[in-house]
């Protein structure tokens, strides 16, 4: 990814506010999504398009590892963004003032019981979002490269 690409934000609208306020303010809006909620933009490669993807998306943390979960609210499909990293797993990551590059992965079977936790302590949600589907929902660590 080059920093002089043009990268599109979520065509879901509140998403794209919040992902404008949160560029614009270097995170000081937006960082916070809710009362102890935290939020991270994830920008991928789209896996057909080759355009850069910009989503945000809560985030938890397992050591120096940030944590995004797939869940899109339940629905039987992964999210585009998920898609688009398994196809291209160096992505983008911006936590508040910081940006960096990172490599995305799924969590391995392992490991995913213990980080489920983690995030469900984030956001209770992703328990009933899994209720939802038959999809197993990932958990995706996102390591600093």
């Amino acid at each position: 990814m080059t920093t002089s690409e043009q990268v599109r934000d979520s065509p879901e609208g509140w998403v794209a506010d919040h992902i404008r306020r949160y560029v614009e303010t270097g995170g000081a809006e937006g960082h916070e999504w809710r009362p102890g909620v935290f939020t991270l933009l994830l920008t991928t490669r789209g896996r057909r398009s080759g355009d850069l993807r910009r989503t945000a998306l809560i985030y938890g943390r397992d050591g120096d590892a940030y944590l995004v979960v797939a869940s899109r609210g339940g629905s039987p499909r992964h999210p585009a963004w998920y898609l688009n990293l398994l196809a291209d797993p160096e992505v983008t990551v911006q936590v508040g003032p910081d940006t960096f590059r990172a490599r995305a992965r799924t969590a391995t079977p392992p490991e995913k019981p213990r980080l489920w936790r983690a995030m469900t302590s984030v956001w209770p949600a992703y328990d009933e979002y899994q209720t939802k589907t038959d999809r197993e929902i990932p958990v995706v660590v996102l390591e600093r490269i």
